[in-house]
């Protein structure tokens, strides 16, 4: 893009980046709602959670990388950090649509963390180990 654009249209390069940022969180979550909103049930919802972690969400090497610049971007700066707050409390609402508050915040993490696990991971991880990761969370939860 040229620079006269650029400046153009943002008053900054944070202000670009920050556009930038938030951009790919809304279309995380557009995603992470989608899935959840058609699951039809427990099992489903288990399901989309599953595809969440292994095939929707944050698969792409790029998106990785994204998502791990605006984690760091978040621990030192409090506007990342609202916008990763939002995006948060987006997936949660998402959950909660299946599972209760406590699970779908403990789910939430999870997938974040089984996330940055299967990037990082030299070798792929089998699904299956995710599948029985969220059959346990949600084993005793409460399910709306």
């Amino acid at each position: 893009m040229p620079l006269g654009s650029v400046s153009y249209h943002f008053e900054s390069i944070d202000a670009l980046l920050a556009e930038a940022f938030e951009r790919f969180a809304y279309e995380m979550s557009d995603r992470f709602e989608d899935r959840m909103s058609r699951a039809g049930g427990t099992g489903e919802a288990r399901d989309a959670v599953v595809g969440l972690i292994t095939s929707a969400v944050l698969t792409d090497p790029r998106e990785h990388v994204l998502a791990h610049e605006l984690y760091t971007l978040a621990a030192r700066d409090p506007r990342y950090r609202e916008l990763t707050h939002a995006w948060m409390a987006r997936s949660r609402r998402a959950l909660e649509r299946h599972f209760d508050p406590s699970t779908a915040r403990l789910l939430d993490a999870m997938i974040e963390g089984l996330s940055i696990h299967r990037a990082l991971d030299t070798a792929p991880r089998p699904a299956a180990e995710v599948t029985e990761a969220i059959t346990r969370l949600t084993a005793t939860a409460r399910h709306v």
